[in-house]
């Protein structure tokens, strides 16, 4: 299963529901689909979906997903990486009117460049060849946690961000 998550920000995420459907349509996408869609105007026609989740939910949808496909938020995709998987990171963007700014591309590039082992997707083209990627390599199967040199490296990234 692959499970999809834009989180709780006010504004739609409406790109990524509407490319991963679409994926999902041509057959490009096989396996089940499950999209947390948040405030998105765009229903999903082909996957299964909900507005909101609980945490349990949540949870329960990363513990079992095969792939974990997330907006750029931090605590999403920490939470992935916390369960030892790798996320698939779709930052929402300015431009598509996604966000306020572009922090989470910033952010998901400083976690990148940090040595993190997060997929970042900065064209939403792109995205299927990052699932079959993920496919062909079992990737989930190659992270190692190293949960507390992560933390102390995501205090210092988040520090030197607010100065």
């Amino acid at each position: 299963m692959i499970f999809v998550t834009v989180g709780t920000h006010e504004q739609p995420f409406d790109r990524l529901l509407k490319k991963i459907d679409g994926l999902i349509e041509s057959g490009d996408i096989t396996e089940s689909v499950f999209i947390q869609t948040g405030y998105s105007d765009y229903v999903p026609k082909f996957a299964k979906s909900k507005q909101f989740l609980s945490n349990i939910e949540m949870e329960k949808n990363i513990d079992e997903a095969r792939i974990v496909i997330t907006h750029g938020g931090p605590a999403s995709f920490l939470s992935v990486l916390s369960k030892g998987k790798i996320p698939i990171v779709v930052p929402r963007l300015l431009k598509f009117n996604e966000h306020v700014n572009n922090h989470q591309v910033v952010f998901a590039e400083k976690v990148v460049n940090k040595g993190y082992p997060i997929k970042l997707v900065t064209n939403i083209d792109d995205i299927l060849s990052f699932i079959e990627e993920y496919k062909e390599n079992d990737m989930e199967r190659q992270y190692n946690s190293h949960n507390e040199k992560f933390v102390a490296d995501f205090s210092h990234i988040i520090v030197n961000m607010v100065r």
